[in-house]
């Protein structure tokens, strides 16, 4: 992709100049990445492909996909280009062995739609934990030099107050609410990791990743963002169903690759780490002005798009009462990780390749 589109590319440049990251630990080592084909495991292997081309980093990745052809088709250009990557087919619930030695692996496949999380806990459940134990017992097996679990901010349950929130921060969570299974397997899967590291000496830590977004998302995606995006490029209102007053933070695609593999290989053993832009911070009124506001939709339409409130359809059960998750990413960026890409670059790089 980056031979076809010169923002991907300037992302990969980005990702693989950043001199805190410790590239020479990926020489002659085998990456497995789950959740490969989704919007950040194709922003990683893009990126580690391109560190084995521009870098010269020899290595070899190893992906764990449901469907291959689907698979070598999202990878088509770097597979033809003669990037080291294989497939596995598999899930979380059935993982083939895997005769390579694997050096590091970053689980990051999950179910993500939050419709699913509510229609199918049990599946939610089943599918997370299931895969991380097979994934850390290989870890375990392999004496692997890195694991790392891509985590979510849900774990930290619903804030009602403006604070910051470090990894140490209390959380909540209604166990008895279905669409819970969600964070709350990724807080077991945690405690997997935790306890692996402690008992079994596994290296595996955690990354707790805010919103992401960037190069890579499809038209068709129907998170909010999105949503924002999509309306704006066609030239229509913004439509909002609440007063938008839920704050969070958000995070382009290029820097949560390099907060991954700061991670993966600096992080200590048996620690979590929260990975946001913290100066991306607002409300969700606020990024809706900024996407209608945006240069590249001013230069397209001759103006900005218009923002509307209609709470017409918001009956309170719908839509959730006003959050905030305001992450602390000081722990992060003591490991040398900073962000480069503020709100509006994310969305005009998204827009720009949608």
């Amino acid at each position: 992709m980056w031979t076809e589109n010169n923002i991907f590319q300037e992302d990969m440049k980005t990702i693989t100049d950043a001199l805190y990251i410790p590239w020479t630990k990926l020489c002659n080592k085998t990456i497995l990445v789950t959740g490969a084909t989704g919007l950040i495991g194709f922003n990683l292997i893009s990126a580690l492909a391109y560190a084995h081309f521009y870098k010269n980093i020899p290595l070899k990745m190893i992906a764990l996909v449901r469907n291959q052809a689907k698979a070598e088709n999202r990878f088509h250009e770097i597979l033809e280009a003669g990037a080291p990557l294989e497939f596995v087919v598999g899930d979380l619930d059935h993982i083939p062995e895997i005769d390579a030695h694997v050096d590091y692996i970053v689980h990051g496949g999950s179910p993500t739609a939050s419709k699913y999380f509510a229609e199918h806990p049990v599946e939610t459940i089943a599918a997370n934990l299931n895969g991380a134990l097979h994934l850390l017992e290989m870890a375990r097996k392999n004496h692997s030099e890195g694991f790392l679990f891509l985590s979510s901010m849900e774990v930290y349950g619903g804030i009602h107050q403006h604070e910051k929130v470090d990894e140490h921060h209390a959380s909540f969570i209604d166990t008895m609410v279905p669409r819970s299974s969600y964070p709350e397997v990724k807080r077991m899967v945690e405690s997997l990791c935790a306890c692996y590291a402690e008992e079994y000496h596994v290296p595996a830590n955690v990354i707790r990743l805010t919103q992401t977004f960037g190069v890579g998302v499809r038209k068709e995606d129907n998170r909010v963002f999105a949503q924002f995006a999509r309306s704006a490029m066609n030239h229509e209102d913004i439509v909002m169903f609440t007063r938008g007053g839920t704050e969070h933070m958000y995070l382009y695609t290029a820097d949560a690759v390099t907060a991954i593999l700061t991670v993966l290989l600096l992080g200590k053993d048996g620690e979590a780490y929260n990975a946001a832009n913290e100066q991306a911070y607002c409300s969700i009124k606020k990024m809706a002005e900024t996407v209608a506001d945006l240069p590249i939709i001013r230069d397209r339409f001759n103006g900005p798009v218009s923002v509307v409130i209609d709470e017409s359809k918001n009956d309170g059960k719908l839509y959730p009462p006003e959050l905030y998750m305001q992450l602390d990413t000081s722990k992060l960026q003591k490991l040398g990780w900073k962000p480069i890409y503020d709100l509006s670059d994310m969305f005009t790089r998204m827009i720009a390749t949608m």
